[in-house]
C-alpha cells in the first residue's frame, strides 16, 4: 500500500506501470524538500522487490528491509564527506563507478536492484557523464532513481534519460486537514506546522510526532528577528556564522534563508491586509506590529535580495560576501537611526 500524502498522479502513474509491466529504467523525482521524493522512492523499491499480490505490501520480509534500508539490492547514493575537514562533497565519480559495478551483477536476494541518487543536483560533471553510459545501456532488472530540488542543475542528456515525475508541494488546507487526519492535531497547530512546511509532508509530520523541531524553530526565528533588530556588528557576525555553517551543509543555510522569506513575506501580507494567510501564525501580533516600521517598497525589495542571495550561492560565488551584502540591505525601521549607529 502506497503512503505518499498528496501524490495521487505520480503513484498511479508508478501503480499501473507495474501492473502491465511497463516501468522506466530511470525515474527523475523532482520536488522541493521533504515532499515525499525519498517515501516514493522506498514505496517503488518496495513494490518492485514486494511478493505479496498487492504491491508494495510494506509488511513482507523484503518491504520490511528497504524500509529499513538493509535490503543488498536497494542502494541510496548520497554526498560524501571529506574525512579530515567534515565537508559534504559532490557525488563523485568513484561513488558512480561502484554503483555501475553493482548493477552489472544479479539481483542477491530479491527479484529487482534499485539505486536511489539523492541529491541528484550534486553530481559532480565526471560523476553525471559516467551515470550516463549506464543509463544509455540500462542492465535487466535495475532501475534507478534520481531525486532533486531542481533538474535545471543536472546535465540535459542526463534529464532526457528519465522518465519525470514531479512531486508538487500540496495546499496548506490539505497539509492540515490530512494532519488533523493522520495525527489527531487541533485545526490551528496543523495549520501552523503545514504552513511552516510549505505544504511539504515530510517536515510537518516530523514536527507533529517530535515537539523538539517546533522548539528549534521557534529558537530560529527568534534568532532571526534579533538579526533583523540588531546592529551592523551582529548581522556580520550572523553573516560570518552562516557562511561557515555553508562549508559543511549547504542544505541547512538554505533552509535559513527559507525561514528569512517567510519573515518577510508575513510582513508584506500583513502590509497588503492578508494576516490570515501568513505563515508564522504563531507570531501574528509581533510581525503585525514590525510590518508599521516598514515601507511595502523596502520589503519587496528585501524579498528580492534574499532570493537572489540564493540564487549566487547556488552558483558558487564567495558565501560571506554574498551573505554579508543581504545583511546590508535589510531594511531599516521608519524614523529610526541607521544601524551602523549602533555599533
Amino acid at each position: 500500500m502506497w503512503q505518499v500524502i498528496g501524490q495521487d498522479r505520480a503513484v498511479s502513474l508508478l501503480q499501473n506501470s507495474l501492473e502491465v509491466g511497463t516501468q522506466a529504467h530511470a525515474y527523475l523525482l523532482i520536488g522541493p524538500p521533504h515532499v515525499g521524493k525519498m517515501t516514493l522512492a522506498v514505496h517503488l523499491a518496495q513494490a518492485l522487490n514486494c511478493v505479496a499480490p498487492e504491491r508494495p505490501c510494506r509488511e513482507c520480509p523484503s518491504c520490511q528491509k528497504i524500509a529499513a534500508m538493509r535490503h543488498a539490492d536497494v542502494q541510496v547514493i548520497g554526498l560524501a564527506r571529506d574525512e579530515d575537514s567534515g565537508e559534504a562533497k559532490l557525488i563523485s565519480i568513484d561513488q558512480i563507478r561502484d554503483l555501475q559495478h553493482d548493477a552489472s551483477l544479479p539481483p542477491f536476494e530479491g527479484k529487482h536492484k534499485v539505486f536511489i541518487i539523492d541529491p541528484a543536483e550534486l553530481l559532480s560533471i565526471e560523476a553525471a557523464n559516467c551515470l550516463l553510459k549506464t543509463l544509455e545501456e540500462p542492465a535487466d532488472h535495475v532501475t534507478f532513481l534520481l531525486l532533486t530540488n531542481n533538474d535545471k542543475l543536472l546535465p540535459a542528456t542526463v534529464v532526457s534519460r528519465c522518465q519525470r515525475l514531479e512531486l508538487p508541494p500540496l495546499a496548506v488546507n490539505e497539509l492540515a486537514a490530512e494532519l488533523v487526519k493522520k495525527r489527531g492535531l487541533d485545526p490551528e497547530r496543523a495549520r501552523l506546522l503545514a504552513g511552516l512546511a510549505h505544504g511539504c509532508p515530510g517536515w510537518a509530520l516530523a514536527a507533529a510526532d517530535d515537539e523538539s523541531l517546533l522548539r528549534q524553530r521557534g529558537e530560529e526565528m527568534e534568532g532571526l528577528l534579533a538579526v533583523i533588530e540588531g546592529d551592523y556588528e551582529g548581522r556580520f557576525a550572523y553573516a560570518g556564522r552562516l557562511a561557515a555553517r555553508f562549508g559543511q551543509d549547504r542544505g541547512t543555510v538554505y533552509e535559513v534563508l527559507e525561514r528569512w522569506l517567510d519573515i518577510w513575506r508575513d510582513l508584506m501580507l500583513v502590509k497588503l491586509g492578508y494576516r490570515d494567510m501568513i505563515t508564522n501564525v504563531d507570531r501574528k501580533e509581533r510581525l503585525a506590529v514590525m510590518a508599521d516600521s516598514y515601507r511595502l517598497a523596502r520589503i519587496k525589495d528585501f524579498i528580492a535580495g534574499i532570493q537572489a542571495a540564493a540564487a549566487q550561492l547556488r552558483q558558487n560565488v564567495n558565501p560571506r560576501l554574498a551573505l554579508e551584502v543581504l545583511m546590508l540591505d535589510i531594511p531599516g525601521k521608519e524614523g529610526e537611526k541607521d544601524p551602523a549607529a549602533r555599533v
